[in-house]
C-alpha cells in the first residue's frame, strides 16, 4: 500500500457513511485535496483506491457506523490490567487474525478483546483480518465471516479495519516474485517425502540453485495451471543448517485447486499463513502481534522475509494455550469433527465453549471479558474453569433479571383445606418497582387446591413433613409417593420451614442445558418474558428464553440454560 492510504481509507468510510456506498470519483478529489504529491501518479493512486472503496462497501455498515476516523482523538484510556507494549512510538496498530474456518471461541475471544483493549489503552488501531488463504487443510465456512463481525459486535470490540486476505492474493504474488528477483525464493519440485530426507540431513534439494530466470519461467509456469497439485511449491531460502527442521526452506505458496467461499475457482496459488501473514503484518503497518505460542516458529520463519526486505518486524508477545477445566484443550478442527460426528448438534451447541453457544445460553459480554482480561498474558499454559465466567455472570445479572418459577420434571401436589387467597410475587424482591406476579390461588369443587412441584423436591417429602410453597402459605405433608403428593394447608406461617417452587396454572417449558433436557412448567406470567431475554428461575438457575414452539398445538417455552 502507498503512503496515502490512511488518507483513503478515511475519506472512503467518511462517503460510505454519508451515501451508503463509497465512489472512487468522489474520493480522488478529497485524496489529492489531502495531499497534493499524490496527483503526479494519478492511475496508481485510483487502482489504490478502487481496491480500498471495494473493501469498504463491503464491510458491513454497522461496524463502520462504530468507527470514525477520527476515533483515535476521541478515545478514552482503557482501564484495566492490560501489560505494557514494548517500544511504543507512532501509532500503534494491532490485529486479530483468525482463519474463519468456524466461529469464535473462548480463545478467540482472548485474542479479540486484549488487542482491541490494548489498542483502545495506546489510542491506536485495531484490525480485523481473515487469514482464509487456505481453502483445503482448513476450509473457511461462508458463514464464518458473519458470525466473526458479528461476535466482535458483541464484544464490544469494534475493527476499525476489515481486511479479506483471500482477496489479496495478487499482492501476494508480487511479493512472492521480488523474492525470486532476489534470490532469495525458488520453484521445489521435491516430493514432499523427497524434501523431508534433504530437510533432515541439513542438505539443500536439487532445485535450490537454478537461475533466477529458470525460477520465474517456473513460477509463471505455475500460475498458468501447467502442474498438478502437490507437484511443486515455491520455497523461501533460510538455513539448511538451522537446529529447527520447521525453519528450514519453508513453503510460501502451492498449488491447491479447490472451491473458497469468497472467491470461487479464480486461484489455484496460495500462499501459506506464514507468507500472507507476514506480508500483510508489513502492509498494514502492525506495530505489536499478541499471539498463541504456538506462533513462535511461525515468527522465526517470517524474520527471514522482513530480514530479505529490509523490514522491521513487529514487537511480539506471546502467551499459552487456555484449557478450559470443564472442556480441556480445544480446537475448531476438533470441535468441528464432533460436530460432524454427531457429538454435537451444531456450533452453537451448549456443550462447546464457542461465544455463539455461550451468548445462547444467556452468558453476557461483560462476563467473558472481565475473565478473559483476567487472565496474565504469559507463554505457560491457563486453566480457565467455567465456573469463574458464571460468578461473574452471576454478579452482573442478579440486579438486572426478573425471576420467576420453574418447575422441572413436575409432580401434582393437592392440598386440602387451603382458603382462596391472591398471591402478589415481586419481579424482583429488591425493586419492587418492577411489578408483581399476580395469582389466584382457588379450590376446585372438591376443594382441592392443585399445584406441581419439581421431581427433586417432592422425592425428598415425607408423610409428616412441614413446608413452605414459596410466596404462599405452609402445609403439612399427609402422603408422599413417587406420582403425587397430598398435604394439609396449615394456617400457623411458619417461617423455619423448607421451602419449594411450585406453579399452579402453568406454561409449558423446555430447558436446554449442556448435558441433558429438562422438561418442566413455569408460571403464566413467564408469557410476557420477551424473546432474547435472561430470567433468573429461583433455585434453578438462569436462563434466556430462545424461542416458543408451537409445534404441537401448544406453545412450549424453549430456554437455553445458563449457570445456577
Amino acid at each position: 500500500m502507498s503512503e496515502y492510504y490512511e488518507i483513503i481509507r478515511k475519506h472512503a468510510v467518511l462517503n460510505r457513511l454519508k451515501h451508503g456506498k463509497a465512489e472512487p470519483k468522489a474520493i480522488m478529489g478529497k485524496v489529492i485535496s489531502e495531499a497534493p504529491k499524490a496527483k503526479k501518479n494519478i492511475k496508481p493512486l485510483m487502482k489504490e483506491i478502487k481496491y480500498v472503496v471495494e473493501s469498504v462497501n463491503e464491510t458491513p455498515l454497522e461496524i463502520l457506523q462504530k468507527y470514525s476516523p477520527e476515533r483515535k482523538k476521541k478515545k478514552k484510556k482503557a482501564e484495566s490490567t492490560l501489560p505494557e507494549l514494548d517500544e511504543v512510538k507512532d501509532d500503534v496498530i494491532l490485529r486479530f487474525a483468525p482463519n474463519p474456518n468456524g466461529p469464535a471461541t473462548l480463545g478467540s475471544a482472548r485474542g479479540i478483546i486484549v488487542n482491541f483493549e490494548l489498542a483502545e489503552k495506546y489510542r491506536g488501531k485495531f484490525i480485523l483480518r481473515f487469514d482464509d488463504t487456505d481453502p483445503k487443510t482448513k476450509k473457511p465456512l461462508a458463514e464464518a465471516y458473519g458470525w466473526y463481525l458479528d461476535d466482535c459486535e458483541w464484544l464490544g470490540a469494534y475493527p476499525d479495519e476489515v481486511i479479506y486476505a483471500s482477496e489479496k492474493l495478487s499482492l501476494y504474488y508480487e511479493y512472492g516474485e521480488r523474492l525470486i528477483n532476489l534470490n532469495k525464493a525458488y520453484i521445489c519440485f521435491c516430493k514432499r517425502g523427497e524434501f523431508k530426507e534433504y530437510k533432515d540431513a541439513k542438505k539443500i534439494c536439487p532445485h535450490r540453485n537454478k537461475k533466477t530466470k529458470d525460477n520465474l519461467k517456473d513460477w509463471y509456469d505455475m500460475m498458468e495451471g501447467k502442474y498438478r497439485e502437490g507437484e511443486c511449491v515455491l520455497r523461501i531460502k533460510t538455513d539448511m543448517k538451522h537446529k529447527d527442521p520447521a525453519i528450514r526452506d519453508w513453503v510460501a505458496f502451492r498449488i491447491v485447486k479447490g472451491e473458497h467461499p469468497r472467491v470461487g475457482r479464480r486461484f489455484i496459488i496460495w500462499p501459506t499463513l506464514d507468507f500472507e501473514s507476514a506480508i500483510e503484518d508489513h502492509v498494514l503497518g502492525v506495530t505489536h502481534i499478541i499471539r498463541g505460542k504456538d506462533l513462535i516458529d511461525s515468527e522465526r520463519r517470517q524474520k527471514y522475509i522482513y530480514d530479505y526486505f529490509g523490514w522491521i518486524y513487529p514487537k511480539t508477545k506471546h502467551w499459552g494455550r487456555i484449557k478450559i477445566d470443564e472442556f480441556g484443550k480445544f480446537s475448531t478442527s476438533k470441535l468441528k469433527k464432533g460436530i460432524e460426528e454427531g457429538l454435537y448438534s451444531g456450533w452453537d451447541d451448549p456443550q462447546i465453549p464457542t461465544i455463539m453457544s455461550l451468548r445462547k445460553r444467556g452468558i453476557s459480554k461483560d462476563a467473558i471479558r472481565k475473565a478473559i482480561l483476567d487472565l496474565n498474558i504469559g507463554e505457560n499454559d491457563i486453566n480457565l474453569s467455567l465456573k469463574n465466567i458464571y460468578a461473574e455472570n452471576r454478579k452482573i445479572l442478579d440486579s438486572q433479571v426478573n425471576r420467576y418459577f420453574f418447575v422441572a420434571d413436575p409432580i401434582p401436589l393437592k392440598v386440602k383445606s387451603a382458603p382462596n387467597m391472591v398471591v402478589e410475587i415481586p419481579l424482583h424482591p429488591r425493586y419492587p418497582n418492577r411489578g408483581l406476579r399476580k395469582y389466584n390461588l382457588k379450590k376446585e369443587k372438591n376443594k382441592i387446591m392443585n399445584f406441581f412441584i419439581s421431581e427433586e423436591d417432592a422425592k425428598n417429602l415425607k408423610k409428616g413433613d412441614e413446608l413452605r410453597l414459596k410466596s404462599a402459605f405452609n402445609l403439612k405433608i399427609t402422603k408422599a409417593g413417587d406420582e403425587k403428593i397430598e398435604g394439609e394447608y396449615l394456617k400457623k406461617k411458619k417461617l423455619e420451614v423448607p421451602i419449594i417452587h411450585w406453579v399452579k396454572d402453568y406454561v409449558e417449558a423446555l430447558m436446554i442445558k449442556p448435558d441433558e433436557l429438562v422438561s418442566g412448567y413455569i408460571e403464566t406470567a413467564c408469557s410476557d418474558i420477551r424473546l432474547d431475554t435472561v430470567v433468573q428461575f429461583e433455585r434453578y438457575g438462569f436462563a434466556r428464553l430462545d424461542s416458543r414452539d408451537t409445534a404441537s398445538g401448544e406453545t412450549k417455552h424453549v430456554f437455553y440454560y445458563a449457570h445456577p
